[in-house]
């Protein structure tokens, strides 16, 4: 076999080999990227084996109704990542950058199928299906991914309390007759919330919202063991 020969096969076995001394490297070796903490409760669950594990606040079950009028529910949305707010249609102050900013959200991660945004409408009486529809045209969402939704105003402000943990209220001092948080919150695809991102910041939606969600889905692909799993910043 000739020296040519040789060193042709030599950069074909490492072609092959490099992808899983990538991955390897990558789960048994130091990661430099942090790990998203948890929000909400947290309970210890006492195994068969005497270990525990734990699990984390979860988003409840909600069903609502889209501006196709399609049915979204929660667990349409579990296995995959989402990034959801609070918004009304006819606010008159921070959900146009609210929602300027979840367009950018959407465009830097368009090659992300399964990347989902929910928009929970705080004012359902007024905010139908053809004024959700209507509204995801002003604002130029994609609604391949993107789901503006209404519905029972009591289950939408439990949701809010008691599944995502921001406040809604309706208040007739406030412009446009409604409180809501600002915040955009991103969502595993377990449902556990794992960031709070302030919607009406454009530098926060740039470096940390992104951030977070490529870090998300390193995650998935370079899972951690030992001490890096025990060290995960747990939010309380």
């Amino acid at each position: 076999m000739t020296p040519s020969n040789i060193k042709k096969i030599a950069i074909l076995v490492a072609i092959l080999l490099m992808p899983s001394l990538f991955y390897l490297f990558l789960y048994t070796g130091k990661h430099n990227y942090t790990k998203l903490q948890y929000y909400g409760n947290k309970t210890a669950v006492l195994n068969e084996d005497g270990k525990y594990d734990t699990t984390y606040h979860t988003i409840p079950y909600f069903e609502f109704t889209n501006q196709d009028g399609k049915k979204v529910t929660r667990d349409d949305l579990l296995g995959k990542v989402y990034v959801a707010d609070f918004f009304f249609v006819t606010c008159p102050t921070i959900c146009p950058k609210m929602a300027t900013n979840m367009v950018y959200i959407q465009n830097k991660f368009e090659d992300r199928k399964d990347l989902r945004f929910l928009s929970i409408t705080v004012n359902p009486e007024q905010d139908s299906v053809p004024v959700l529809k209507e509204y995801a045209k002003k604002v130029h969402a994609s609604t391949t991914n993107w789901d503006f939704v209404t519905g029972d105003k009591d289950a939408i402000y439990d949701i809010a309390f008691s599944g995502f943990f921001v406040n809604v209220a309706k208040d007739s001092i406030a412009e446009g007759g409604f409180l809501h948080s600002q915040l955009l919150i991103l969502v595993d695809k377990k449902g556990h919330i794992r960031g709070y991102f302030d919607g009406t910041v454009y530098s926060e939606m740039k470096k940390d919202l992104t951030d977070a969600i490529d870090i998300l889905y390193r995650e998935e692909v370079v899972p951690l063991k030992g001490k890096q799993k025990e060290a995960i910043n747990i939010g309380k």
